[in-house]
């Protein structure tokens, strides 16, 4: 297989990884639990920088075409431009960063998982001004349904990144 397959073949299968977990979530207020962040996660350890931030690229274009691979299985302009949009356009930044950290320290797990909590505060911050203005809540407010719930599950979603992504880097790594 010649490089240029094999880097569109692992883009795209990295774009179809983030469509399928991104729609898994549990609805507990106006922000739900979903499985996107993770797969980012994932996608960061398997692509490099920019090629892991074009498959997220890739599933937002997805979504905003209409396909239901946002959240709770919807999809969308109406998603991605409304209450919760700045969490999901956040998590583009967020991709980029961790993978121009991983792609030099995939091996070392601590910093991958300092990186990949401080780089989530970049959605956190995005999403979260986003949501007070669409919603007229202060910052607070939105930060507490948008955030703090959200702090302890993400760490776990982390933790699991740093523990898998290594291993299916090693095994995705073709000779």
């Amino acid at each position: 297989m010649t490089a240029d397959v094999r880097t569109l073949t692992t883009t795209a299968l990295m774009a179809a990884v983030i469509c399928v977990l991104g729609p898994l979530s549990i609805p507990i207020g106006p922000v739900p639990i979903s499985l996107t962040n993770f797969a980012i996660y994932i996608t960061m350890y398997v692509l490099d920088a920019k090629r892991g931030t074009i498959a997220y690229l890739i599933y937002m274009l997805i979504g905003l075409a209409g396909l239901p691979v946002f959240s709770g299985f919807s999809g969308g302009a109406g998603k991605l431009f409304g209450p919760t949009g700045g969490y999901i356009i956040g998590f583009l930044p967020m991709a980029f960063v961790i993978g121009l950290v991983i792609d030099r320290y995939w091996k070392n797990r601590l910093v991958c998982i300092l990186t990949m909590e401080a780089a989530t505060w970049i959605p956190y911050l995005m999403g979260t001004g986003w949501l007070a203005a669409q919603t007229g809540m202060t910052f607070q407010a939105a930060l507490g349904v948008g955030v703090l719930p959200f702090i302890v599950v993400d760490l776990c979603k982390i933790a699991a990144a740093a523990f898998l992504g290594p291993l299916i880097k090693i095994r995705l790594t073709f000779r």
